[in-house]
Formats: C-alpha cells, sequence, structure tokens
C-alpha cells in the first residue's frame, strides 16, 4: 500500500521543481504548443505510469499543451516525467497549473448534496464532496453553516493556486478591482470579494501538514 506523503515533504525532494501542490495533488504544466508534441509527451507519461504501475494519474491534452495531475505525490514518478519532458524540449511552466471547487454553504449537507450529485452527474467522496468522474469539471464541495445567512452569498469558489504564485494572484484580483476580506488563515487561504462582495478563497498547500 503506497502511503502519502505531505506535501510540504513533497517540495523538499530534489527533481520535483516543475510541480505544484494544490490541495491533495500535485500538478504539473508543459507547454508544447501542438497536439503532435502533446501526444508524444503523453506517450511518454502513459509508459511511464504503466512501468510504475501507478494508477493515480490524470493527463489533460490540449493543443497548447499537457496539464499531468498525480493523486499520490509520488516523487519519483514526477521525477522521471519531468526529464522525459526535458528529453523532448517541453519545459514546464510551474505558474499555470491551478485546481477549482465550487463551494456551496449548507445548513443540512445531507439533505443538499443528492439534489447536486444528481443534478451534474458528479461521484461523491464523503459526507461533503463531489467530483466530475471524467474530471474535467470542478470539484464541489459543501461548508457547514451554523446560521442561515441570506445576506450572504452561499456560493463561492475555492481557488488552489501553487504556493509560490499566490500573492500575485492575490494582488493582481485586487488592482482589478477586488478587495480582501479576511487574511485570517494565510497562508493557507485568503478569502476576496469582488466589488459587489462576491466572495472566493484563494489556497495552498502552505499550513495543511
Amino acid at each position: 500500500m503506497t502511503v502519502q506523503i505531505t506535501a510540504g515533504q513533497f517540495h523538499a525532494a530534489d527533481g520535483v521543481e516543475d510541480w505544484r501542490s494544490l490541495y491533495h495533488v500535485v500538478s504539473a504544466y508543459f507547454p508544447t504548443g501542438s497536439l503532435a508534441r502533446g501526444v508524444a509527451l503523453v506517450d511518454e507519461v502513459g509508459r511511464l505510469a504503466d512501468e510504475a504501475q501507478q494508477q493515480y494519474l490524470n493527463i489533460d491534452l490540449r493543443n497548447a499543451g499537457v496539464t499531468v495531475t498525480l493523486s499520490l505525490r509520488d516523487i519519483a514518478l514526477a521525477r522521471r516525467i519531468s526529464a522525459a519532458a526535458k528529453k523532448l524540449d517541453i519545459p514546464a511552466d510551474p505558474t499555470a497549473v491551478q485546481l477549482i471547487n465550487v463551494t456551496l454553504d449548507a445548513l443540512v449537507g445531507a439533505e443538499v448534496l443528492p439534489f447536486w450529485r444528481a443534478l451534474l452527474g458528479y461521484r461523491q467522496i464523503g459526507d461533503d464532496y463531489l467530483f466530475d468522474p471524467s474530471r474535467r469539471g470542478p470539484g464541489f464541495g459543501l461548508q457547514q453553516m451554523n446560521a442561515a445567512r441570506p445576506q450572504r452569498n452561499r456560493m463561492h469558489l475555492d481557488v488552489a493556486v501553487p504556493h509560490d504564485q499566490a500573492k500575485a494572484r492575490i494582488a493582481a484580483a485586487l488592482a482589478a478591482g477586488g478587495h480582501l476580506v479576511s487574511d485570517a488563515h494565510a497562508p493557507m487561504w485568503w478569502v476576496l470579494a469582488d466589488a459587489e462582495d462576491n466572495e472566493v478563497c484563494v489556497a495552498t498547500w502552505v499550513g495543511r501538514e
């Protein structure tokens, strides 16, 4: 049985500079510029994953690039994937990865989650989280409320970004008309809002060990 290491342990290792932790996964983005180069990289990643007997891997192939996500923080496999990309002369862009979740405030999660599961066609993990089985859509989670808050937007986005990009992303959002609601939990997450007080959380792995 593979033991999941912490995000801190993963980032302390050598040879994983291409990768960034986003909540429970690690991702790397390789801009290829063409589908042909992307397919070549995907073929190598698939071969390496088969050799490592690693089933907890997702690949997103687009015309502009390839995103590889490991659900287990597999240092050895991450290194080998980076080496394969380098051999194909495809550099990584660690600033380009992110993970987005939609979060809904709920008083009784058990009463509302079945509705969203049926509507989205998602699958459920635990008591408060849904995921797209095709891995194309954002995650959907519930956040416990202790009392109704009709004056507040009850649905918001959680945007997980690379830990070394969070401050720049926040600064850009503030410069674009947003404002800081709370940094009480930083650097795990900051709460921002747009000009009409619609909230969003910007999150990193830092402090989640």
